[in-house]
């Protein structure tokens, strides 16, 4: 097997300092694949190794290729009973083999029994870390947190070496996993008394509008010490305060008043600091802490089901895997800003992370966004899924990672419920029943103010077992015909969906004849857009959202997926060249599909939506019937044809269909302009929005998500290229290759056009259209200035955009 050995070499200066210094590890990488004898080592030559920044993905360049990790197997959870050849499952990307990452860093004298962490925010997977060529330790699962005391190991006053030996396995994993340091990479210098790391935490027990009481928790090294905690505002004024000699063993415990406290909410995301000063019995500086935290209430109760801050509040919620489409698993605070605003334009309020722990960006972002958050753990137990899953750690790892999970993050306000695990083959027999309450009480013990789940799929099973009755909160993943069931035999007196609809459709592809279809396969390896596909253990978003209208004991659902994600290319799992997966509401590149808007017409109650489908361009089809739906909030719509009346269309509660979307079925397809009048309940004209037959194809149009960026070396500005005739009408079927140039203070960093069987390479400055749009990728360099980016195709005019980098 290939090893991949990672290089870098870091220089910084650490003063010696009465606080912890943090250091993020992200320039001067060295990383090269292949098993390299002696990488560990001070005096390996690296020379010739890529000079890389982290966080890293090694895999997401390519080239796909249909025998990676091509697995023969049978997924049970897909109800499959006989083995096949599935080529697309971990998207085709070279993740599989072994690496290595160096780096070099500069320590200066080290003050007596200070301490030095090294800190790993994930890594894919199987690290191993030396320092100076010696064994400072390893971990299982790559998306893991964990820290390494190396301070035994370093050199005081001189250069040290820090090389980690990263080693994926083949069948590790049901989807993409990436392969690297794809998370941030830290060390910490801390003093000789400091602040425990993880070992804060910040709660709210007692919450009115005039008063919290802020209960800081905080464990520390050292004795005779004083803790001075100030509460500040987002200005930065303080608030609050209080002081404290005793500790409880190694705890110091505070309660703070708080008056007329903002409480943190999706509609209002109110973020407080807790800054905590560490002192010696000489009134020296010892430490310094910065906690942020939020104020709010939660609770699970039957009759009322889930509320926040006392108001009953259902989870709209999407699933997201880990991976960012073109930028693979490599963690981009702009690519998960960009996801989650998306979202919230939607109408979700509520990110479950499937199926493991989320990054720290991540959860920054819900924190500040206003986005409720379902944190996950693992996709296996102890039976394994795939061969070399988290089955192989689970002894040996599941407490620690757990532990480490849920300390590195419970002070974020926007997580409201773990996950211990999903669709766990574990969920028969008793001993299923045994590890999904050891895990809770793991859960428990580390944070008591947040309840449990784990998704189940086998929902017969847990109803047997006793499985379900146990967890804090039942979650189904589909099964809806057997919710009136659960609901009746659990205990808890609510069900939540925490994997629902799995509705598969290819963005700005339709097919006819138009009827519902389970598991459809068309030859070109896409699914339609009218958004009535799915699979055999799935359902369409109707069947959901009925049993969330309608019955007060569904606390909300998590829809499968809110962006396509790479792997997993369902229905498509034997048909190459399908590398990722049709679920998501957004493409890969994250431009909405049709779907997108029917989740807006039910979630965003704040805007109208009024959304047509399909395309208006058909030729060859003149006469034939193209049905015409639409997405609206509004009741009723009428709908034109060239200025003829097709009728109004009223939504119908008797029919699942016709409850959440309007239907012309019989339209006769004639090029020209489709038009549709929204009314409003006194039957008024509320909105219109039109769709017309494009002409021939005539220039690029590039609109850019922000138009001024950050000069952080880091930012991205996601920039949709459409394709527009004479008269500025959409091309919604163009496929010209195109070609991109950066100039400026920027670079060019990947593009993507959504489709699931395109094997065009994201880093190359070439790719496709896919019904008519692709994304490209502009990052910034350290420096501030303009950025050029030109976008070319043969006959059509060019498109050129100018964005600011400050």
């Amino acid at each position: 097997m290939r090893t991949i050995i990672i290089a870098i070499l870091l220089a910084f200066n650490l003063f010696a300092q009465a606080q912890t210094e943090d250091f993020i590890l992200d320039k001067n990488w060295k990383f090269t694949k292949g098993n390299m004898e002696g990488a560990e080592h001070p005096g390996f030559d690296d020379s010739n190794w890529e000079s890389v920044s982290v966080p890293h993905d090694w895999a997401i360049f390519g080239p796909f290729d249909k025998e990676v990790d091509k697995q023969v197997v049978a997924i049970t959870q897909n109800n499959e009973q006989d083995a096949s050849e599935k080529t697309g499952r971990t998207g085709s990307l070279p993740h599989i083999g072994d690496g290595w990452y160096r780096t070099s860093f500069e320590l200066p004298k080290l003050a007596e029994d200070s301490r030095v962490l090294v800190l790993f925010e994930g890594a894919m997977s199987d690290p191993v870390v030396f320092v100076n060529g010696q064994k400072a330790g390893e971990w299982g699962y790559g998306y893991a947190y964990f820290k390494l005391d190396i301070t035994d190991l370093v050199k005081s006053g001189n250069s040290n070496l820090l090389a980690v030996h990263l080693s994926p396995k083949e069948l590790s994993s049901r989807w993409y996993p990436g392969a690297g340091l794809f998370r941030k990479v830290r060390v910490l210098v801390q003093p000789k008394n400091h602040f425990q790391l993880w070992n804060t935490f910040v709660t709210s027990p007692y919450v009115s509008d005039s008063l919290a009481q802020i209960n800081v928790k905080t464990k520390v090294e050292g004795k005779g010490l004083r803790l001075e905690t100030e509460i500040k505002d987002a200005s930065g004024k303080v608030l609050a305060s209080a002081s404290s000699e005793t500790l409880f063993g190694d705890e110091f415990v505070q309660n703070i008043a708080l008056e007329n406290p903002k409480l943190w909410s999706p509609e209002s995301p109110t973020l407080y600091v807790a800054e905590s000063k560490l002192y010696d019995k000489n009134g020296a500086l010892q430490d310094v802490q910065t906690t942020r935290f939020g104020v709010r209430t939660i609770s699970y109760t039957a009759g009322e089901g889930f509320k926040l801050n006392g108001k009953i509040t259902k989870f709209r919620g999407v699933c997201l895997h880990h991976d960012l489409g073109p930028l693979g698993a490599a963690v981009n605070k702009a690519a998960l800003r960009r996801q989650i605003q998306l979202m919230k334009d939607m109408g979700a309020n509520a990110i479950r992370s499937s199926h493991n722990m989320p990054s720290m960006e991540q959860l920054e972002l819900c924190d500040e966004m206003g986005m409720l958050f379902l944190a996950e753990s693992f996709d296996e137990w102890k039976k394994p899924k795939v061969k070399n899953g988290y089955n192989r750690f689970f002894d040996d790892y599941h407490e620690k990672d757990i532990v480490n999970l849920v300390r590195a993050t419970r002070n974020h306000p926007c997580i409201v419920l773990w996950s211990s695990g999903n669709e766990v083959p574990d969920q028969w027999g008793s001993e299923g029943v045994k590890r999904a309450k050891r895990l809770q009480e793991i859960f428990h013990r580390e944070d008591p103010t947040r309840p449990v789940t784990v998704g189940m799929d086998q929902v017969k099973a847990v109803m047997e077992s006793g499985f379900g009755a146990i967890m804090d909160v039942p979650g189904l993943n589909y099964r809806t015909h057997l919710y009136e069931e659960a609901y009746d035999r659990f205990p808890q007196g609510f069900v939540l969906g925490s994997e629902t609809a799995s509705t598969v459709s290819s963005r700005g592809i339709y097919k006819f004849p138009v009827e519902k279809a389970v598991g459809k396969m068309y030859p070109d390896g896409q699914s339609s857009s009218y958004d009535l596909e799915y699979c055999n253990w799935s359902n369409l978003p109707e069947d959901d959202a009925v049993l969330q209208d309608d019955k007060d004991w569904v606390i909300g659902e998590f829809v499968w997926t809110g962006f396509d994600y790479l792997g997993e290319p369902t229905p498509y799992d034997e048909y190459w060249p399908s590398r990722s997966s049709y679920f998501g509401i957004c493409d890969l590149a994250g431009l909405p599909k049709d779907r997108y808007y029917w989740y807006k017409s039910r979630w965003n109650t704040d805007e109208s939506t009024l959304h047509i489908l399909p395309h208006w361009n058909w030729p060859g089809m003149e006469g034939d019937t193209v049905p015409v739906f639409v997405y609206t909030s509004y009741n009723s719509a009428e709908l034109f044809v060239n200025g003829k009346s097709m009728g109004v269309r009223t939504k119908n509660k008797e029919s699942k269909l016709e409850r959440y979307r309007l239907m012309w079925n019989d339209v006769v397809y004639e090029p020209g302009e489709l038009k549709v009048v929204a009314y409003d309940d006194k039957g008024t004209v509320a909105v219109e929005e039109v769709v017309r037959t494009a002409g021939k194809p005539y220039r690029l149009v590039l609109e850019p998500d922000r138009k001024t960026i950050s000069a952080d070396g880091q930012d991205i500005s996601f920039v949709t290229v459409s394709v527009v005739d004479k008269n500025g009408v959409p091309c919604p079927t163009v496929t010209n290759q195109l070609d991109f140039k950066v100039d400026g203070a920027g670079n060019y960093r990947a593009a993507c056009n959504g489709d699931a069987t395109s094997l065009e390479l994201f880093h190359l400055p070439t790719m496709k259209l896919f019904s008519g749009k692709l994304v490209v990728l502009v990052q910034s360099t350290e420096q501030a200035g303009d950025i050029s980016l030109q976008v070319k195709g043969k006959g059509l005019k060019a498109g050129k955009l100018t964005i600011q980098s400050k």
